[in-house]
């Protein structure tokens, strides 16, 4: 049995969404979501839209998922979650927002806690050691 072939017009809106998210579009991504599109959708590599805000360094777009119940402890294809990219990315806004909402510091791999210890990050470090 072989799958159906997806619409190239749903490829074209997936791609459109995912680019909201990294440039940190709040008002269109949350009127896509609040539309239907799935707010834990995934690309190819396992990046929600939560990731890509987040990796990307945008706390409003990232507090936006949130409300929309993003899952803060999907993880992408390589173990990496929204707070772990936050962290990598030294965005204090969003890793505050994301530990108000749950974001686990241990979850994932590398969880966020061992990517400020492995890229030498005192502040985030800090930041994650309020959850302890």
């Amino acid at each position: 049995m072989s799958a159906e072939p997806i619409d190239p017009g749903v490829i074209v809106l997936a791609r459109h969404v995912f680019d909201l998210a990294r440039e940190g579009q709040t008002d269109e991504l949350a009127a896509y979501v609040d539309a239907g599109v799935p707010v834990n959708l995934t690309n190819d590599k396992g990046d929600t839209l939560l990731i890509l805000a987040a990796y990307h360094g945008h706390p409003a777009t990232v507090a936006a998922l949130l409300e929309r119940g993003a899952d803060h402890s999907c993880a992408n294809d390589r173990g990496q979650t929204a707070l772990a990219a936050a962290v990598f990315r030294q965005s204090a806004e969003t890793v505050t927002g994301l530990l108000a909402a749950g974001a686990d510091p241990d979850g994932g791999g590398p969880s966020a806690r061992a990517t400020a210890a492995f890229f030498e990050l005192p502040a985030m470090t800090e930041l994650l050691e309020v959850v302890r």
